[in-house]
């Protein structure tokens, strides 16, 4: 005898602006929970510090999800010239600086 699965037959998309400070998994489980839903999954994991569009899929829709992640993103992004840290990112240790920046057409250029 087969288990019945808990939860119920949710099936659609949500997008969710994600807030800095919680990691999409997070997101996607109070959503499943919030709906009571049966599966869920997500389209593309954002850095926990990350904010912007989540998309989660419910039900049959996670059948969707690898033609949702092969689609053409865009990003947008600030940075800080001058500085590395040891993790590549905001979150990391400044480990070297630099009072060097780049001009205009070196960035373009690059």
């Amino acid at each position: 005898m087969a288990r019945r699965k808990k939860g119920r037959a949710v099936n659609g998309w949500l997008v969710i602006d994600k807030p800095a400070g919680v990691t999409s998994n997070a997101v996607v489980n109070k959503a499943k929970w919030a709906f009571k839903a049966q599966k869920a999954g997500h389209a593309g994991t954002l850095d926990p510090e990350a904010t912007g569009v989540l998309a989660i899929a419910f039900g049959e829709a996670t059948k969707t999800v690898p033609y949702i992640t092969d689609a053409l993103k865009a990003y947008r992004f600030t940075i800080r010239l001058g500085q590395a840290t040891n993790t590549d990112d905001a979150e990391g240790e400044v480990i070297s600086s630099s009072d060097l920046r780049p001009s205009a057409d070196e960035i373009r250029a690059a």
